[in-house]
C-alpha cells in the first residue's frame, strides 16, 4: 500500500505579523503573505539611492510637498495576502497623509512614487513583479535606476514606460511638479 503524504501547509503572515517579528523580520519583505528576503545593498546601489533621496527629499522639503521615505520603509500595497515592500526612496503627497501623521507599522498605502535602485544580482522577472505591484497598487509614478548603465526606466503605467540616458533629466512629471536632475548628476 502507498502512502500519501500531504505537503506542508504554508503559513500566511500579514503585515501587521511582519512588524511584530523581531527586527519587523530583518532585512525582508513580505510577497503575498510570505517573507522574502532582501540582500545588502551593493556600495554603488547605496550611493545611487543616497544621492537620489537626498535630491528629492532637498526638493521635496524646500516646496513642502510631502514625506520622503528612506530604504527599508514599508509599505502595505496589497492586503489579504498582504504585501510589504519597501522600496529605495518613496514619496507620499503632503494631500495624503492624515493631520494626525502616518500609522504605526508598516502604511497601507501606495506612494505616489517610488524608486527601486538596481543591484548587480537583481532578478529580472523579481524586478518587474515588484514594479507590476507598485503600479496595480495606485503608484503614479516607478523610478527604475540602473547605476550599471547609469540609466532610469521611468513607469507611469505598464503600457508607458521610456528609458533616459545619461545625458537626460529626470523630472517629477505631475507627481512632483518642479523637479528635475540631471542623470548625469545622479551618476557621478
Amino acid at each position: 500500500m502507498v502512502t500519501m503524504t500531504k505537503p506542508p501547509i504554508k503559513t500566511l503572515l500579514s503585515a501587521a505579523d511582519l512588524y511584530e517579528l523581531p527586527d519587523h523580520g530583518g532585512r525582508t519583505e513580505l510577497v503575498k503573505g510570505e517573507v522574502t528576503p532582501i540582500s545588502p545593498a551593493s556600495t554603488q546601489h547605496g550611493k545611487t539611492a543616497s544621492r537620489l533621496d537626498r535630491y528629492v527629499g532637498n526638493f521635496v522639503e524646500a516646496n513642502d510637498l510631502g514625506e520622503v521615505y528612506a530604504a527599508e520603509t514599508g509599505f502595505t500595497i496589497e492586503e489579504d495576502p498582504d504585501t510589504v515592500r519597501a522600496p529605495d526612496v518613496s514619496f507620499v503627497a503632503r494631500s495624503r497623509i492624515p493631520p494626525e501623521g502616518e500609522p504605526p507599522g508598516f502604511w497601507a498605502i501606495a506612494p505616489d512614487l517610488v524608486a527601486e535602485v538596481l543591484s548587480p544580482f537583481d532578478v529580472a522577472s523579481k524586478v518587474q513583479q515588484k514594479i507590476t505591484e507598485y503600479l496595480q497598487a495606485g503608484v503614479r509614478l516607478v523610478w527604475l535606476v540602473d547605476p550599471e548603465t547609469q540609466t532610469i526606466t521611468v513607469y507611469k503605467s505598464l503600457a508607458e514606460a521610456h528609458i533616459l540616458l545619461r545625458e537626460d533629466v529626470l523630472t517629477g512629471e505631475d507627481v512632483l511638479p518642479g523637479f528635475s536632475l540631471p542623470l548625469a548628476k545622479l551618476f557621478r
